[in-house]
């Protein structure tokens, strides 16, 4: 493997791990490379994102866990996005909220375990939509983040309190028309207009 593969298989990796971050450690044991090139492809890699002119994700360093993030002057237009679009959450953002709101707080892992698929994209968009946050770090290995909702997500089910929330015995596998997840956020299915 070339130098340029490893760069590009690195910020793969940061991409899949997006919130969750990844550390030198994670990359020299993927790789199976010293820690010592590690550090040095990833300063690479920093590098070449500090160069470029025209992007809309960087690079950053949280203390020794990197994360690929989106610029900070660009917030005011993804905010404005998801407040304007219209757009509503999907099944599987649902799903994972509910998780979320069920079991904070929780790691992404432990989401994964419960929903049998993986959640990177459906917690990056209930991040970005300010219904879920980061509330610390868990004492496993790793130190993966911890999740759980937010005061906006109390106000868009109108919810008091988590105790509020239907007993989880009551909730079914899948989501039904009174399900207070199936309300305000239920993704619109366009329908396919008819051939002859």
């Amino acid at each position: 493997m070339d130098k340029n593969e490893y760069l590009s298989v690195i910020e793969g990796m940061l991409y899949i791990y997006g919130d969750e971050g990844v550390t030198i450690k994670d990359v020299a044991e993927a790789l199976e490379i010293t820690k010592k090139e590690a550090y040095e492809l990833m300063d690479e890699l920093l590098s070449y994102y500090a160069s470029k002119t025209v992007k809309g994700v960087d690079i950053c360093d949280f203390g020794g866990t990197y994360k690929m993030v989106t610029l900070p002057q660009h917030d005011v237009y993804y905010k404005k996005m998801m407040t304007t679009s219209g757009r509503k959450l999907s099944k599987s953002a649902l799903e994972t909220l509910a998780i979320v709101a069920y079991y904070q707080p929780v790691t992404r892992i432990r989401i994964e375990e419960i929903r049998g698929v993986g959640c990177e994209s459906m917690i990056r968009k209930l991040l970005a939509q300010a219904l879920i946050k980061e509330v610390g770090r868990d004492d496993s290995p790793g130190k993966p983040v911890l999740y759980g909702v937010t005061d906006e997500f109390m106000d868009a089910f109108n919810l008091k309190s988590l105790d509020e929330l239907p007993e989880l015995k009551e909730i079914e596998s899948e989501f039904d028309e009174e399900d207070i997840f199936n309300t305000k956020y239920q993704e619109k299915v366009e329908e396919k207009p008819e051939t002859n």
